[in-house]
């Protein structure tokens, strides 16, 4: 296997569209991918009818999926999705590539994984552009998720050769204490629409790059960027002769299901609702298998008395408003203090005025605001504003539903409700943003830290004192907590994640790797004659 890892080819460059020449429009009835302003999918080996099950080989024997293109409505292609026996066949020929793939030294794996990287670089504008086109994110975002996937592959190279144990100092004579991390074998990633190819990245460069396989079910909407991303790694793992370290099974609630209770996936990385990564690790836990959470987030952005105001309304814009408010670090209350509040929000108004004429088609080049995913999503926004309206709350701006072809919602700020109102407790994926007025950073963190969530927030201050609060240990209770930045937006060279009902698992950087590992403790005895720990004595001489 590894002379043929030295045995690099490389396929040709896709040719790149121009963004700013087609026109997206919902004129015709025909699947999207027949048209020619789309021929991008094309370029990624997408066809009109597409097998979702991938273990060496391309199949799918389930029912027949259609993905939509939220800015017009339109289909753009099927997926043949996987049922729980070829579910069944994957995760079998996942276990036998594992066993081969943990005998590959760390920084040969770490090598595939850089070619892996490369491809992506090839292929980045086509993909970023269907990952547009399905989730409903605009052109720069799509490139910049796909990007992510870039990113933690190179990350990953580096991590192959040096991600490792220590040597720990042993209390008996001539002993020493090893600690060594090794894989745990079949890695089951679950991943939600909104970051359809990037969820993925962080979670199969890192456990391919430690000694894993993967296998992946993506969201059930979201299906052709979860077909042509694996076509590209698949590609990468057939030039070099590999088993199918990576694996694809689009499927329903059933597959689903039958993935995270198999006991041969030794860890199931979900990335979705809190009530269903609560089934899910509830699940797993009944079967001692290991998980990683990321769930909901309810994220907070407090601009306290000192802030740079300006910088701060930047923030609240693309904290509120990116991916049409569908981030799981979208900024859904902003705290602000009671000496900036009325100032604060009639800025942010004006700023979302601004927005108006560039709200479109995700792909259209002047477009900041795309559409929400699915119509679903149009009446959670429609029912999350009834109800802030009804519990007392003013809309400030936005609050409709744009009348045209696709699923379209105005960006909205809503003011005058309590902290603790239902509604601005429960996180709702469209683009809403409650402004909160408060007296003090010490009631800002308290209303804070008293959602159910604990995954991103943010603090605007030129206080160096009330900086380090916020990061302290009486600070935010988050796992991401920033400070005059966005919520929204992290980099892939520090660990993702957040407490409490976010679920509590680590992906991408820092010492994630370790979720990916079991760890052993190793006692060696080079003295040649056998000691107890603690002073025991058993000896019956």
């Amino acid at each position: 296997m590894l002379a043929h890892l030295r045995n690099l080819s490389k396929l040709a460059l896709p040719r790149r569209l121009v963004t700013q020449s087609a026109s997206y429009s919902s004129s015709s009835t025909s699947f999207l991918i027949d048209q020619p302003e789309y021929s991008f999918l094309k370029e990624l080996g997408l066809e009109r009818d597409n097998p979702g099950v991938y273990s060496g080989q391309w199949q799918g024997r389930g029912p027949s999926i259609t993905s939509y293109d939220p800015g017009t409505g339109q289909p753009i292609a099927t997926v043949r999705q996987g049922n729980v026996q070829e579910l069944d066949q994957t995760i079998g020929l996942a276990v036998e590539a594992y066993k081969q793939w943990r005998q590959v030294p760390a920084p040969v794996r770490g090598e595939i994984v850089r070619q892996i990287g490369d491809e992506l670089r090839k292929y980045k504008e086509p993909l970023g552009k269907l990952v547009s086109l399905e989730v409903g994110k605009i052109y720069s975002e799509g490139q910049g998720e796909v990007q992510e996937f870039i990113d933690i592959c190179d990350y990953a190279v580096g991590l192959s050769r040096i991600y490792s144990g220590q040597l720990i100092n042993s209390e008996r004579a001539d002993h020493s204490i090893l600690e060594a991390w090794r894989p745990l074998g079949v890695v089951g990633v679950i991943s939600a629409y909104n970051f359809p190819n990037a969820v993925f990245g962080w979670n199969a460069a890192i456990a391919l790059t430690t000694g894993n396989s993967v296998l992946w079910k993506g969201a059930p909407s979201t299906p052709l960027v979860s077909v042509a991303t694996t076509k590209i790694v698949a590609d990468v793992l057939r030039r070099n002769n590999l088993p199918p370290v990576v694996s694809l099974c689009q499927g329903g609630t059933d597959v689903g299901q039958t993935l995270v209770a198999d006991k041969r996936v030794n860890l199931v990385s979900f990335t979705g609702s809190c009530q269903t990564g609560r089934d899910v690790g509830v699940e797993v836990q009944r079967r001692f298998g290991k998980v990683i959470l990321e769930l909901g987030g309810n994220n907070a952005l407090i601009i306290d008395e000192s802030a740079n105001v300006k910088m701060a309304l930047d923030a609240a814009l693309f904290g509120c408003i990116g991916t049409s408010g569908q981030r799981c670090t979208t900024t859904r209350r902003i705290i602000v203090h009671e000496k900036l509040h009325d100032q604060f929000v009639k800025a942010l108004v004006g700023k979302y005025k601004q927005l108006i004429p560039k709200i479109g088609h995700q792909l259209e080049a002047q477009t900041l605001v795309g559409p929400v995913h699915t119509q679903q999503n149009v009446e959670n926004y429609k029912t999350a504003i009834e109800e802030a309206k009804s519990l007392g709350g003013t809309v400030a701006f936005g609050g409709k539903v744009i009348q045209r072809d696709g699923f379209y919602v105005e960006p909205t700020v809503i003011t005058g409700l309590a902290h603790d109102a239902s509604v601005v407790h429960r996180e709702t994926f469209a683009p809403i943003v409650y402004i909160l007025k408060v007296k003090n950073v010490d009631q800002a963190i308290e209303w804070n830290n008293e959602v159910e969530q604990g995954l991103s927030s943010a603090i605007f201050t030129e206080d160096i004192g009330q900086a380090f609060k916020w990061i302290g240990a009486r600070g935010s209770d988050c796992g991401i907590v920033n400070i005059n930045t966005t919520t929204n937006g992290a980099e892939i060279g520090g660990a993702f994640g957040g407490e409490k009902a976010t679920g509590g698992g680590r992906e991408s950087g820092s010492d994630a790797w370790k979720q990916y590992c079991k760890r052993a403790t190793i006692t060696v005895n080079h003295s040649g004659e056998l000691a107890c720990a603690q002073g025991v004595v058993f000896n019956v001489e």
